[in-house]
């Protein structure tokens, strides 16, 4: 039952996918969390794989850069492959005071500056919000002893922008008056998708830079093996 962007078949995802942007790190983390990792799907070089971790299905699969490209697997993995709930699993850089670099936020929801989730219900402005059970799920592993080697956990809205270059004078500070705790920009076309199909949605995200302090700002080698945190609040996530 292949569609357009994912060559699979029924039962090669499992219940729970968890979504980084980069297929090299979708298998990077099938490797580090599964002993039987097996390729479902390499369409396009984007890389999905299915296990085990202590017992329990899990799927990783790459998402690619933005909502456009999010929109796409996310609405392809709940509709066709009986995929129940996604967490996206990324970086975000910090707007808030309160973020260091190396926390982690869990996003119970995003604002954008995108249309595709204007456009869903005629005259409304869409809220993209998390599934609370996931959230919950994710802030209550965070706080067990020894869950975190780093930083700390927030939780809170984020900001999914759909440039990476430009920047409108005055938003970013804007943002973080409003209590933004970041910025990425794949969660709230995630939240959107998940709400149209009736399943379950959740982004958490290793800070790797700090909007309006770079002093301490993630190199690109970091960015890729800094994740362990919010990798394992994932699973826990995953498996509620």
């Amino acid at each position: 039952m292949a569609t357009p962007h994912i060559a699979a078949e029924p039962g090669d995802f499992a219940p729970a996918v968890l979504m980084p942007g980069d297929p090299k790190r979708a298998r990077r983390i099938a490797e580090l969390l599964m002993d039987d990792a097996r390729l479902v799907t390499d369409v396009r070089g984007m890389l999905g794989f299915t296990g085990t971790v202590n017992g329990r299905p899990l799927s990783v699969m790459g998402s690619g850069m933005g909502q456009p490209s999010f929109t796409i697997y996310a609405t392809e993995l709940f509709s066709q492959f009986g995929v129940e709930r996604i967490i996206r699993v990324g970086t975000a850089g910090a707007l808030s005071p309160k973020v260091k670099v190396g926390d982690v936020i869990v996003a119970t929801g995003a604002h954008t500056d995108s249309s595709m989730n204007q456009l869903r219900i005629p005259g409304v402005n869409f809220c993209a919000v998390a599934d609370f059970r996931l959230a919950a799920a994710a802030y209550e592993a965070s706080q067990l002893e020894g869950a975190l080697a780093g930083g700390e956990v927030h939780l809170g809205t984020v900001m999914s922008r759909d440039h990476f270059y430009f920047t409108p004078e005055g938003q970013t500070e804007a943002l973080a008056r409003y209590g933004v705790l970041g910025v990425e920009m794949e969660a709230a076309a995630l939240y959107g998708v998940a709400a149209e199909y009736d399943k379950q949605a959740l982004a958490i995200l290793t800070v790797s830079d700090h909007l309006l302090d770079h002093s301490g700002d993630m190199s690109a080698a970091e960015r890729e093996t800094r994740f362990a945190d919010s990798l394992r609040l994932a699973v826990a996530a995953a498996h509620s």
